[in-house]
């Protein structure tokens, strides 16, 4: 697994590369906060996603590159205004400096705010190096993304996150965050994928099935770790839920029900990713690492 992301994740990071470097009108100090966050380490997870997704549908791998970037770019967002003082008030993201820290908290939210925006632009523009995608399918695509990480999707599941800080447990609330704060990005990066790739309506709903599953297994696991973690494996503090009394799988279900229902959600996601008429080994390779996943 790590020779693949080692892979995938060179490829994309080559395609963010572009993308900055084709924006040198962005003031300097506001460049350098977008691209400290950017290129400061992080699995790809989300690109690798998009990727996969179009190769499990016959897609061609180049014509995913600059959505599959554009979808680090909101991550990279998500993760800066989730730090911030006013969210989650974190001081180390992946064992560096979170970007407010760095540059200070109203570079820190522009930062954000201009990566959410230049993924959209990068989406939306002609591609690069003749893996031209039709504007019908930029439009489908714009469209999904932008319902998922918005009020409906990621910035609605932060919203009740936070509110739900401090109040009783309650399981039903909890997947409502999580299936949007974390999931909601994660589904879409798989269709995504599989709209890039020319997915018809019945592998799209198999793709929807799978970045279901996996985006449920990512928080759950994640949520374990945040208890059986420590700060220097996971590159953020450890134990900062239970310091904020935050509601996690573990705190409602015990460590191993969690992990119970991590292995299920796994299993749903290779079954499904099975069934998919291309090449899906990277989609079942994915879904096992998230469910082993040690930071």
């Amino acid at each position: 697994m790590n020779s693949l992301f080692k892979e995938i994740g060179s490829e994309v990071d080559a395609e963010l590369h572009r993308i900055f470097k084709a924006r040198s009108d962005i003031p300097k100090k506001l460049l350098e906060s977008m691209a400290y966050s950017t290129f400061a380490g992080g699995k790809r997870l989300r690109p690798m996603l998009v990727i996969a997704s179009a190769e499990s549908v016959g897609g061609d791998r180049k014509s995913a590159y600059p959505t599959a970037a554009a979808f680090e770019l909101i991550h990279t967002y998500t993760l800066i205004h989730d730090d911030l003082p006013a969210m989650d008030d974190d001081e180390l993201r992946r064992g560096m400096p979170t970007n407010h820290k760095k540059f200070g908290e109203a570079t820190a939210i522009l930062a954000g705010d201009g990566l959410l925006t230049l993924a959209f632009e990068v989406i939306s523009e002609p591609q690069p190096n003749g893996h031209h995608i039709k504007p019908e399918t930029q439009i489908k695509l714009l469209n999904r993304i932008a319902k998922a990480v918005g009020a409906e999707g990621t910035v609605g599941g932060q919203e009740v996150d936070m509110e739900c800080e401090d109040s009783s447990g309650d399981i039903k609330k909890l997947e409502y965050i999580h299936t949007r704060k974390t999931g909601a990005m994660i589904t879409a990066a798989v269709e995504a994928g599989g709209i890039i790739g020319g997915a018809g309506d019945e592998e799209l709903s198999l793709l929807n099935i799978y970045g279901q599953s996996v985006g449920h297994a990512f928080q759950i696991v994640d949520d374990i770790l945040d208890v059986t973690g420590n700060t220097e494996k996971l590159g953020k503090p450890a134990g900062s839920d239970e310091d904020r009394k935050k509601m996690t799988y573990p705190s409602l279900l015990g460590l191993e029900k969690s992990k119970k229902l991590a292995d299920e959600m796994v299993d749903r996601a290779v079954e499904t990713a099975l069934k998919l008429k291309g090449d899906s080994k990277i989609l079942v390779t994915i879904a096992k690492f998230i469910g082993e996943r040690k930071h």
